[in-house]
């Protein structure tokens, strides 16, 4: 049996009932996106609440307070992944979400419509186009990282407002140790299953690298 929008209420209790609500949404609103523009795979939508929200919500595990006035880039967004369900936890928070493909954005920005997230923008434009800076860039399993990180290298407020300094929180699985050997960067691993207690998450990790 699939998990419905209750395993998210069960690792988050202290949800407002507003976030309740837009979490319960995204139950209707991704499988009739999805109908007309592919987002997540068939196979996955009715795994939407455990392979893609609470995946997403994973660094909201790592990271769990984030300062008001906090800018995060989520790179490669697709349909609205880590950026909508964290959008949703951290209202206070502003979320700049950019993908390559310009029908996925058009799904996201009708997702964040619906779900009246003032705090979501998203754009149609390469990470390596932006001039703009941020405190966090995260994304899932987009690309290698050696490819990924010069597409943000030059992307990160100098100040840091944070817990952590600013950087990248990335979703990932599998044995990372040589894809952070091959990008020269200091990585840190989290297990998403000291968070999470499906097997779904027994090999993936946030990837938390300081910048």
């Amino acid at each position: 049996m699939n998990p419905t929008v209750d395993i998210i209420y069960q690792y988050f209790p202290k949800l407002t009932e507003r976030q309740k609500e837009q979490f319960a949404q995204l139950s209707e609103l991704y499988p009739f996106w999805n109908d007309q523009i592919n987002v997540v795979s068939r196979k996955d939508i009715e795994s939407l609440y455990l392979k893609h929200v609470l995946h997403s919500l994973g660094i909201a595990k790592f990271v769990t307070e984030l300062t008001p006035g906090t800018r995060i880039l989520d790179v490669g967004t697709g349909g609205g992944f880590p950026g909508i369900p964290l959008a949703i936890l951290f209202p206070q928070v502003q979320f700049h979400l950019v993908d390559s493909i310009g029908k996925k954005i058009k799904v996201v920005r009708e997702v964040a419509q619906a779900l009246g997230l003032e705090n979501v923008e998203a754009d149609h434009i390469r990470a390596e186009q932006l001039d703009y800076t941020y405190d966090f860039v995260v994304s899932r399993a987009v690309t290698q990282l050696a490819e990924f990180m010069p597409w943000v290298r030059n992307k990160f407020e100098k100040k840091d407002k944070n817990g952590i300094p600013n950087g990248i929180l990335y979703l990932k699985g599998g044995d990372l140790r040589q894809e952070i050997k091959e990008a020269r960067v200091k990585a840190e691993l989290h297990p998403l299953s000291g968070y999470f207690q499906e097997d779904f998450f027994d090999t993936k990790y946030v990837m938390y690298i300081p910048m």
